[in-house]
């Protein structure tokens, strides 16, 4: 199934106001529903090399994976939808990619990146994360964040040392305790959400919200979501006015039919001839 038609994607990435190079890398594939985000570190351009391989390495294996198997049905030998088992697989193969590189090159060593990444399909999404880089929700008036962020500061929050309004204010705020390609196997959290026609989806790196208030971001797309093109230019530009103190990347996906998959023959042979 095309969802070009369904699905409109708009991304926007800039190196903000303070960084001279870009470390985020943001990639989709608006027929297969596919966006990908990677906010990347390390030394001189490791960070780089390490978003990007992450953004390449996933859109061309899953691309590849999405052209012969519906995401929508079930593995047979492990019980999971095929989504679910094509982002562990992938994210895993990706994170081997990355670690390796920085082993094999000294230049890289230590490099590694967040990553958020969605796949819509039937009605539904997939969702996998690791770090801080997130993924937010716009139904209605509705305004919500989606992933929870793998942080230092997000465990402190859990475990009551901090409020979210102190850790506003934190100087812990770039401590992720997950990130692709730093260990030889990482743990990607993944979760599937309904949809709805209307629905906007923002996937963001830290650059847009550690400048940004939510409250803010919402206001901008309840205003602009009409526009997601126009929506994240502006959220780029409102982080850059605040400072711009690292680089800001977004992707919006919005949402502007129902997307449901063929389940059985009957609805496959309709497809062919519709």
């Amino acid at each position: 199934m095309d969802l070009s038609q369904v699905l409109e994607i708009a991304s926007h990435t800039d190196p903000g106001m303070v960084r001279s190079h870009n470390e985020d890398s943001v990639a989709s594939i608006a027929e297969k529903g596919l966006v990908v985000l990677a906010d990347g570190m390390g030394g001189y351009n490791a960070g780089e090399v390490a978003s990007g391989m992450a953004t390449t390495v996933l859109t061309t294996e899953l691309r590849q994976l999405l052209e012969k198997h519906a995401p929508h049905e079930v593995d047979p030998q492990s019980g999971k939808k095929v989504a679910q088992k094509m982002l562990e697989e992938q994210v895993a193969k990706t994170n081997t990619s990355i670690y390796q590189a920085s082993q094999s090159q000294p230049q890289y060593a230590g490099m590694g990146t967040t990553l958020v990444v969605a796949m819509f399909y039937d009605n539904r999404m997939m969702v996998a994360h690791i770090g801080d880089s997130r993924l937010y929700r716009m139904r209605g008036d509705e305004f919500s964040q989606v992933t929870k962020d793998h942080s230092l500061l997000q465990e402190q929050i859990d475990a009551g040392m901090l409020t979210k309004e102190q850790a506003k204010y934190s100087s812990n705020k770039n401590l992720v305790t997950r990130a692709l390609g730093i260990d030889p196997t990482v743990e990607v959290e993944i979760h599937e959400y309904d949809t709805r026609p209307g629905d906007i989806y923002l996937l963001c790196s830290d650059g847009l919200s550690d400048m940004v208030s939510d409250e803010d971001i919402g206001m901008a797309l309840q205003a602009l979501g009409a526009s997601p093109n126009l929506a994240a230019q502006q959220l780029v530009q409102m982080a850059n006015d605040n400072g711009g103190r690292d680089n800001v990347s977004v992707i919006l996906v919005k949402i502007l039919r129902e997307y449901p998959a063929g389940h059985g023959l009957a609805s496959r042979i309709f497809r062919w001839f519709r």
